[in-house]
């Protein structure tokens, strides 16, 4: 008895605490993620200057009046830089992460649906791709295809395809054992219509919480592709070039590197907290 009244008053403690560590989360996330949205927007009316002008008289300044985030070794502001970074980072990530998302849930659907050959055959695929590294795979198109957007969108979606694919058919094969499943077949309903209107609307939650996860992903790879080069070009604000950029000077003027690699860190840990509270709030019991 004194068990009981002990466990009934600690679990709904337990929850409240959990819920509200969500939701803190999900505010602190989506404050920093809206503000980069922002900040992508209208970076040419916050920015103090041109993140292109090059001023050599004012080489490796000190963060400091004037320049609050120092400047690089051509002159260029570091804080006008970090701002106008944010747009090409968020014009890849996105993209990427819908992308992926989409073709990893259609994959994972079909192949968690039919089952059979059918499973079997997309699952060998899948591991196919998966042991091949997505740094060669980038380097390969890159070179075919050129330097551009495009490639890197392609390159990190193809990525996130077979992540997206194996949770979404691990959520499919529990659907679709449910009894509402069994009662559709039993209607008559084909498997193309048990997929789309029965299966799909209740592996949505799994969709969402893997499509918020793989957006702070497609951040850090996006960075990542253009530090290597295999992005956006030499000179670009964007923070995985100007991190490329700047590392040769980071003894001397480390605030050229810290302030793209903190700008990186910022927007990916503001995605993670958010994926974390929706599959906190989402998958819970």
């Amino acid at each position: 008895m004194t068990t009981s009244v002990i466990a009934k008053g600690i679990v709904p403690r337990i929850s409240r605490g959990v819920g509200g560590r969500s939701r803190v989360a999900l505010a602190v996330g989506g404050t920093l993620i809206l503000a980069w949205a922002v900040i992508a927007l209208f970076w040419p009316h916050l920015a103090p200057y041109d993140p292109v002008h090059q001023d050599p008289l004012h080489r490796f300044a000190p963060p400091g009046p004037g320049h609050w985030l120092g400047t690089d070794q051509f002159g260029r502001d570091t804080l006008s830089r970090m701002l106008a970074g944010a747009r090409p980072v968020l014009q890849v990530a996105p993209l990427a992460t819908a992308l992926g998302t989409l073709a990893g849930t259609v994959v994972g659907l079909v192949a968690g649906t039919f089952g059979g050959l059918v499973d079997e055959v997309v699952m060998r695929v899948l591991d196919a791709i998966v042991v091949f590294p997505t740094i060669i795979a980038a380097v390969l198109f890159v070179a075919l295809s050129g330097r551009s957007v495009t490639a890197v969108v392609l390159v990190i979606a193809a990525s996130f395809t077979t992540i997206v694919a194996r949770s979404v058919r691990a959520a499919t094969l529990v659907e679709r054992e449910k009894a509402y499943v069994e009662a559709a077949r039993l209607r008559g309903e084909r498997s193309w219509s048990l997929m789309l209107r029965e299966i799909l609307p209740n592996v949505t939650t799994t969709v969402l919480v893997e499509a918020t996860s793989r957006f702070g992903d497609a951040i850090f790879a996006a960075a990542t592709l253009s530090f290597l080069g295999l992005g956006q070009p030499p000179g670009s604000p964007e923070w995985g070039a100007s991190v490329s950029d700047n590392r040769t000077w980071l003894q001397i003027a480390p605030w050229t590197v810290l302030a793209p690699a903190l700008a990186i860190a910022s927007l990916v840990v503001a995605t993670a907290l958010v994926a974390d509270a929706l599959r906190s709030r989402w998958e819970a019991p």
